[in-house]
C-alpha cells in the first residue's frame, strides 16, 4: 500500500493491520529503522552501509544525528518482509558469524517489534574495519 506524506508528493510505503479496535499503519521506513538498530547491535558490526552511504551518513550524523536505516533496504508485503543489510565487519571476527548474528537480530527485532514475518535477510559485507584505522584517524586529528 502506498500513501503520500502530507505536504509532499513522495509516496511512502506502509503496512496496515485492521483489528476490531482500529487500524495500525506502519511505514516501511520504520521497518528499516528497526532492522538498522538491530543490525548495529550485532557483535562484530562496525558500521552499516557502503562507502558512499557511510560518507553521507557521517555528514548527516554531524548535522542531524545517526541515520538508523543507513545500509538497510526492505521490501514489505502485507504480512512479510525481506531485508537487505550492508555492513562493515570488525577484523578479525568470522564474517559468517557476524552475518549470522545480524540475521538473527534483525529477524527477532522485526518479528517482535513490527509483527511481520521475515522471509529473508541478505547480508553484504562491504568492508572490514581494522583497529589500526582508528589510530591513524586519531593521530591525524591530533596533528
Amino acid at each position: 500500500m502506498a500513501t503520500t506524506t502530507p505536504g509532499t508528493a513522495t509516496p511512502v510505503s506502509t503496512t496496515s493491520v485492521q483489528t476490531s479496535l482500529g487500524k495500525t499503519v506502519i511505514n516501511d521506513g520504520v521497518v528499516a529503522k528497526v532492522a538498522g538498530i538491530a543490525a548495529r547491535e550485532a557483535k562484530g558490526v562496525y558500521a552499516l552501509g557502503g562507502g558512499a552511504a557511510r560518507a553521507f551518513g557521517a555528514i548527516r550524523e554531524a548535522v542531524a544525528g545517526t541515520d538508523q536505516s543507513q545500509g538497510i533496504s526492505v521490501e514489505v508485503g502485507e504480512t512479510q518482509v525481506a531485508v537487505d543489510v550492508t555492513i562493515v565487519a570488525e577484523y578479525p571476527l568470522s564474517l559468517q558469524d557476524v552475518a549470522d548474528g545480524v540475521r538473527r537480530g534483525v529477524i527477532q527485532a522485526i518479528e517482535t517489534i513490527v509483527g511481520l514475518e521475515v522471509t529473508e535477510v541478505n547480508v553484504t559485507v562491504n568492508d572490514v574495519h581494522l583497529p589500526t584505522d582508528d589510530v591513524v584517524v586519531t593521530e591525524a586529528r591530533v596533528q
